[in-house]
């Protein structure tokens, strides 16, 4: 047996079929199960889809490579949860295409850094990071407050994020350029705009031109803001 097995070892040809044929045997037994359930996510009270609002700051934050030096992922470690509050769970990136899970902390996590800090706040750090954190690493972001944000193409972003799973509804769509003004209007009326984005948070703006920052600062406001972890035993917390 060891004579064949040295043999089989020998053999480039016949070592690489054999490495493939393992590794596409493991692959099959690990992945065609997913396809079998309805989801490998759960689903968990609170969680929702980005407000218009929301979507266009978190497209900002992903064009402006955030997560480079910023993670959204608490782990289960006893110094982080101390730090930054629960640890994260599947559900709050189940809409995230891509998920901003991140991978170094040149910055502190931002998956709990919703309400922690007043949308004056986050203008000013966006402006001049250095003026609030005077070691911050963080360049300045100030033509975010002066750049005009894009807000034609808000139905067919979700429009296509709807394709990719996200449960934006038709009324949704329909009225997405309603609920992202209403949103980044301080004195707009946004009732109807929270009963289809609860806990949306208002952004800071001028209420004549919304900006690349308004939608930014909504998008950070809503950060771990959608679950309550008041029971930190997540059992509790699924449907």
């Amino acid at each position: 047996m060891f004579i064949r097995h040295e043999w089989f070892e020998k053999n480039a040809l016949l070592l690489l079929i054999g490495s493939l044929l393992t590794i596409s045997i493991g692959g099959i037994v690990e992945i065609v199960p997913l396809f079998t359930i309805e989801t490998t996510v759960e689903h968990v009270d609170g969680i929702r889809p980005y407000s218009p609002l929301e979507l266009r700051g978190r497209d900002i934050y992903v064009r402006e490579g955030c997560y480079l030096c910023h993670s959204q992922q608490i782990r289960t470690l006893r110094d982080e949860v101390e730090r930054y509050g629960h640890y994260s769970i599947a559900a709050e990136s189940m809409y995230d295409h891509p998920f901003q899970w991140g991978s170094k902390r040149i910055g502190p996590d931002l998956a709990r850094v919703g309400g922690k800090y007043s949308n004056d706040w986050h203008y000013a750090h966006l402006k001049n990071a250095q003026s609030l954190v005077p070691e911050s690493l963080m360049p300045h972001y100030a033509f975010l407050s002066e750049t005009p944000l894009q807000t034609d193409d808000i139905v067919e972003r979700m429009t296509t994020l709807r394709t990719l799973g996200t449960p934006y509804t038709d009324d949704d769509i329909a009225n997405a350029k309603a609920d992202l003004l209403a949103q980044a209007d301080p004195a707009a009326d946004n009732a109807k705009l929270v009963g289809r984005y609860p806990k949306a948070i208002e952004a800071s703006g001028n209420g004549k031109e919304v900006t690349e920052a308004d939608a930014l600062v909504a998008y950070l406001q809503m950060l771990g803001t959608l679950v309550n972890f008041a029971d930190t035993n997540t059992e509790r917390l699924r449907q």
